[in-house]
């Protein structure tokens, strides 16, 4: 039975409170990084309702490791052809009384009709609490869910989420360490700043008494390989971490360097120092990982990171730990 609550308010009378709740969030990982605001805003919004994160297998464990979830899911993601799959996706889609589309992608569009047009917010037109700017695909990440949840009645969305459940995850490193993020995305190698040039950098970073740090999946193993060819003192930890565990690794660390890639958006959140590398592959002004503090993020962008001097990187670290 439907009980009474303070509800969201949307210009008209007081509605019931949803009892069951979906957000959808698949991926990749800097933008679900960046939804951690939104996560922590719906909770304190519905703090009774049972709420449901769908999301993909790589982001599975950070959910349900998450305070704000009741639930996590797992979207299969299965090909529109696959009739079972699309069959599977919408028994997980129905039965919510209120969906908080986060993703806001052509795929997701679709998942309003499959879930029966419940109330949604979103990017579809139709929706009942539909995010109208028409400026919204031209706002940073971080900007634009601000704005689509304002749309649905949630004023309040922390800058800063609680990551306090994060904080003391994986390994913990004696010497005061700063962390290399070498890796991006493998079909977009533009994205990346020379390996070499990681270990240069390395190198003057062991001169400052920081110990060098090498993470990023198996795939980039052989990146911090390359590293240590220039700088046998980083330490190799590419897949040897867990999503949850590296977030607590860069938390503890004096500084972070990489290009634009998902763990550079977990250093920020985890209130890390940063100098984020970006390429003309992508606008920082639309997807630049965002800090907590004023100085905390330093976005260097040039159009071809092979031109990006070690010296202008390690002027823009500021070696102070």
């Amino acid at each position: 039975m439907k009980t009474q609550g303070q509800g969201v308010m949307r210009g008209g009378p007081q509605k019931t409170e949803p009892e069951r709740i979906l957000v959808i969030r698949l991926g990749a990982l800097g933008d679900f990084v960046q939804s951690f605001g939104p996560f922590q805003a719906i909770r304190q919004a519905h703090p009774h309702a049972h709420i449901t994160l769908l999301t993909t297998r790589p982001f599975a464990e950070l959910g349900r490791l998450a305070p704000w979830f009741d639930a996590v899911e797992v979207d299969a993601r299965s090909r529109w052809r696959n009739l079972k799959g699309v069959m599977a996706l919408r028994a997980q889609l129905h039965g919510y009384d209120r969906v908080y589309d986060l993703q806001t992608s052509g795929r997701t569009a679709r998942y309003f009709w499959l879930a029966g047009r419940p109330e949604w917010s979103g990017h579809v037109a139709r929706a009942a609490l539909a995010h109208a700017n028409p400026w919204r695909d031209d706002m940073h990440t971080r900007a634009r869910q601000r704005d689509q949840l304002r749309m649905a009645g949630i004023e309040d969305v922390p800058v800063q989420p609680d990551v306090s459940w994060l904080a003391g995850r994986g390994p913990h490193l004696s010497s005061p360490y700063a962390v290399l993020v070498p890796g991006a995305a493998p079909h977009r190698p533009a994205k990346r700043w020379p390996a070499r040039r990681y270990g240069e950098l390395a190198q003057k970073m062991v001169a400052q008494g920081l110990l060098p740090v090498v993470v990023g999946g198996a795939a980039d193993k052989p990146l911090a390989e390359m590293i240590r060819q220039l700088c046998p003192q980083a330490l190799d930890l590419t897949g040897q971490t867990s999503l949850p565990d590296l977030a607590g690794v860069l938390g503890r660390a004096a500084v972070a360097v990489g290009n634009d890639t998902g763990p550079m958006h977990e250093a920020a959140l985890m209130g890390c120092r940063c100098v984020v590398l970006f390429s003309a592959e992508s606008n920082p002004a639309l997807t630049a990982p965002l800090g907590a503090a004023p100085g905390q993020v330093c976005v260097l962008s040039v159009r071809d990171l092979a031109l990006l001097s070690v010296d202008r990187v390690a002027a823009a670290l500021s070696w102070r730990h």
